[in-house]
């Protein structure tokens, strides 16, 4: 008479959730010759923390990669104009400090660590260095995940601690006006009130589910078969079961050696009357294809990057490639820009006057050429405007009115 293996082979994910930690034994049919093997656990997802999602997210997903590369090449290109009564001013010292922010890195290359840091992990942190003792002679970017704040009574930040190298900097914030040689620029938290929230958090699941199925597809191609299905016992005449001896090696080769992603497609040595029944679906039954494509998209979407531009098929959102491009940067990266400006400005206003004001100048941006020849022409033909009303809504300075 033919017997199942012990239930510790066919235990459900549903049996291990309701009984976490227990063994469970159940007696099956003495007539019975199936054996369901199921080894199935709980998802495990990446630990939330600035060193979990620039691992798993930044360097390892090659999607999330290029959504931040994006996201931070574009947004720095962007030239910031320090603006004084409406008018960009090229030789004012905020524009200097914004144009050559320290003497180690280009523009370019310090906008994106700063976009970058913001990115990774809700905030970014700047260092202002004062060599005159009056005004910022240079700005430096200061890692998150070395920056702690250092919270009063009230809650909120008295200065920040940045450890680097077993070394501890102190900042402090002045009493008075709040002002500090930090600025602190955070997306916005619904749960924190010092720390911001980041995109790649918000895909961390996406992440994930993306990273696993790199990882199983690279174990398929490595491994020449796929064992996934039941085990029959068919033994001998007088033999109607496994004996304890040879379900437990069973058992333990089943599960150091056939288990998890890593042993995907790995052949099943049988023996001793064992056969093996496929029964699972195959990769592409389970569609690992699609499931891997939405969470591509879902990581864009965290982004605020158009599907289209990542090159993943199937989005019938933009018309075409141009449209997602100019959605792209009006959604996603001059809200980025017009905030980052304004953060700055408000931190460096303190050193260079209450007056000071920082904005992007979209004049220069090769995406916006065709949107705002458009609106130029719109104005040119408007005949009960005079210039300086058209000048406004261009964005341009107001010159005196003739009379």
């Amino acid at each position: 008479m033919k017997t199942w293996l012990r239930s510790a082979l066919t235990r459900t994910p549903q049996t291990q959730t309701a009984h976490a930690g227990t063994a469970q034994t159940k007696s099956a049919p003495a007539n019975s010759q199936l054996v369901a093997l199921q080894l199935a656990g709980q998802a495990r997802w990446t630990p939330s923390g600035y060193s979990a999602m620039s691992r798993e997210g930044y360097q390892r997903n090659a999607v999330a990669y290029r959504c931040m590369r994006m996201i931070t090449e574009a947004a720095a290109s962007v030239p910031l104009c320090v603006r004084r009564d409406g008018h960009c001013i090229e030789e004012d010292p905020a524009q200097r400090l914004l144009d050559k922010p320290n003497p180690k890195h280009a523009r370019a290359e310090f906008f994106e660590a700063y976009y970058g840091y913001l990115l990774l992990s809700g905030n970014a942190y700047l260092e202002a260095v004062l060599v005159d003792g009056t005004s910022p002679s240079a700005l430096f970017n200061l890692r998150p995940d070395r920056m702690k704040a250092r919270l009063g009574t009230d809650g909120w930040p008295l200065g920040w601690e940045y450890n680097a190298a077993g070394k501890v900097r102190r900042f402090a914030n002045d009493p008075l006006t709040g002002q500090s040689l930090v600025h602190h620029m955070r997306q916005f938290h619904p749960s924190d009130d010092i720390y911001g929230f980041s995109p790649m958090e918000a895909a961390a699941k996406a992440v994930d589910v993306h990273n696993a199925g790199s990882v199983w597809n690279k174990a398929l191609l490595d491994n020449s078969a796929r064992p996934s299905g039941a085990l029959v016992y068919s033994g001998k005449a007088g033999e109607d079961r496994l004996t304890d001896e040879q379900f437990d090696r069973l058992k333990t080769e089943l599960e150091t050696n056939h288990a998890g992603a890593r042993a995907a497609g790995r052949p099943l040595l049988l023996e001793g009357g064992l056969d093996w029944k496929a029964m699972s679906m195959s990769p592409s039954d389970m569609d690992f294809i699609n499931a891997r494509r939405e969470a591509a998209r879902e990581i864009a979407l965290a982004f605020g990057v158009p599907p289209m531009l990542l090159g993943i098929p199937g989005d019938n959102t933009y018309a075409n490639y141009k449209e997602a491009n100019l959605a792209f940067w009006r959604q996603t990266i001059l809200p980025l820009v017009r905030k980052t400006g304004d953060s700055i400005g408000n931190w460096l206003g303190a050193w260079f006057g209450d007056d000071l004001r920082i904005v992007p100048d979209i004049d220069d941006i090769p995406a916006l050429a065709g949107e705002r020849a458009q609106v130029w022409s719109q104005l040119q033909s408007a005949d009960f405007m005079n210039a300086d009303e058209k000048r406004k809504i261009a964005g341009l300075p107001i010159l005196e009115q003739s009379t």
